[in-house]
Parts: C-alpha cells; sequence; structure tokens
C-alpha cells in the first residue's frame, strides 16, 4: 500500500478530532473520505500531510513514517495536498504560482520544468492563456484548476485533494472531475475529500466513511453508492440524480 494510517489520534487542544483512524490507500487508487461538516475529513488530510501533529499512532507513506516530518519533507517524498480555498498567491502570476509547486519537490532545478508545466497546460489549457495573469484575478474554476496543477507541478505520487468542487458551477465541476479521472490514469494516486459525495463516490474506487473522527465504514465506492443508508445520510436521498446532467466519469479502468 502507498499510504496508511493506523490507530492515528489527532488533537485541537483538548478536544479529540481524528479517534484511532485507520485507513489505507493502494498506489493508483482513488478513495474518497465521505462524512458530514465535522467528521474529521480535512484534519484527515492535514495530518497526512504534516501540518497537523499526530498525537498518537502512525502516518506511513510508502513504508516509511512520516508522522513528525515538517511538510515540505513530505512534499519531497512525493506527497501534495491541494488545499481547501484553493490558496493561490493572489499577487503573483500563473506560471509563478506553478513554479512555486516545484519549489519543495526533490531534485528541483528551473531547466526540470518543461515537462511538468507541459502536463499541466495539457490538462489546464486555460492555464496556458493565462501564464501572465496574477493569480488572483482568475474566476474561482481557473483558480482551482491552479491549485491542482500547482500540485502536479511536485511530482507527487499522490495527490490530497479537499474540496476540489466547493463553489463551482455544475458544468465546472463535472470538468474538474473529468481532469481528476485523466490525473488518475496517467498513473497519480488520489484522496479525495468531497462535498458533492456522490460525484466524489463516482470517481472513487473505494471510500471511507466518517463519523466523529472515526471511520464506521468502508467499503468499494459503488458499493456505497448504492447504499440507502449512505443514501439518506450524505447523498439527499438519491445518489443517481443528476448523475447524467452533471456528466459525472466512473472510476478510471
Amino acid at each position: 500500500m502507498l499510504l496508511e494510517l493506523e490507530d492515528v489520534k489527532v488533537h485541537y487542544g483538548k478536544v479529540e478530532a481524528l479517534k484511532s483512524m485507520s485507513l489505507h490507500v493502494d498506489e493508483g487508487e482513488i478513495v474518497t473520505l465521505v462524512g458530514s461538516n465535522g467528521a474529521g475529513k480535512t484534519t484527515t488530510l492535514k495530518t497526512i500531510s504534516g501540518l497537523r501533529p499526530v498525537t498518537s499512532g502512525s502516518v506511513r507513506f510508502d513504508g516509511r513514517a512520516i508522522s513528525g516530518l515538517a511538510p515540505h519533507q513530505i512534499v519531497r517524498l512525493g506527497l501534495c495536498q491541494s488545499p481547501e480555498g484553493r490558496g493561490v498567491f493572489p499577487g503573483m502570476t500563473v506560471m509563478e504560482n506553478l513554479e512555486m509547486g516545484a519549489y519543495a519537490r526533490a531534485g528541483r532545478s528551473r531547466p526540470d520544468l518543461g515537462p511538468d508545466l507541459e502536463r499541466v497546460f495539457a490538462l489546464f489549457p486555460l492555464l496556458a492563456e493565462r501564464r501572465s495573469q496574477p493569480g488572483g484575478t482568475l474566476s474561482g474554476g481557473e483558480q482551482q484548476m491552479l491549485a491542482i496543477g500547482r500540485a502536479l507541478m511536485a511530482r507527487p505520487r499522490m495527490v490530497l485533494l479537499d474540496e476540489p468542487s466547493m463553489g463551482l458551477a455544475p458544468m465546472l465541476v463535472a470538468q474538474i472531475f473529468e481532469i481528476l479521472a485523466e490525473i488518475n490514469r496517467q498513473g497519480t494516486t488520489l484522496l479525495l475529500v468531497e462535498q458533492n459525495a456522490a460525484q466524489a463516490l463516482r470517481l472513487a474506487h473505494r471510500a471511507y466513511v466518517l463519523e466523529t473522527g472515526r471511520v464506521v465504514r468502508s467499503a468499494a465506492a459503488a458499493t456505497l453508492l448504492d447504499d440507502e443508508s449512505v443514501k439518506s445520510a450524505y447523498l439527499g436521498g438519491d445518489a443517481t440524480a443528476g448523475a447524467e446532467a452533471d456528466g459525472a466519469p466512473g472510476p478510471p479502468v
């Protein structure tokens, strides 16, 4: 397995946010975390990427313990995050934002950026058109593309994605998810937190259901998509409604 969390506990002060969290992601998978607000989804991603300290338990990436490493050290191992809220540097150009994505990667040097830029621009042609435009002047959808593209510039084996569709129109949501499927087909493993649980389950191979900092269920994403209790709790009662209109892709093969 590429990523493994075993009995991980995380606190915010005296509040236990993650309670013996255990999960894994195999190389080449798309795995999604499903749960209501406050379930611990974003905390899980922050813990993996080194932004929240682990109280106890272990986080391992490619067999190596990464608990206690600084975020930039984790990026150099091939694990990168596209954060909630995008985190675009507003006063920097699109190109400068992308170059920042490569800053912490192992063996970085400016002449090596060409192939990475070509990949990002092939996935997101709009970014190529706006390469000299300040990041803060982009639309919400364009900023999300930039945030994902910036993460890819680190040449990650795995990307953590936190709410990539937040605030986007349905047509843009479908486009973003199609691109995520293509990124996975190109060989990048994805761990996804997404407010649109039905969309995430249609994309993913497997899923974990989180409640108050615990994993309460795990299964193939298609199984959870058809589960009546999951539908009523997280999918508005009908996981298939709007699937055709959204143009949601199925799991990559």
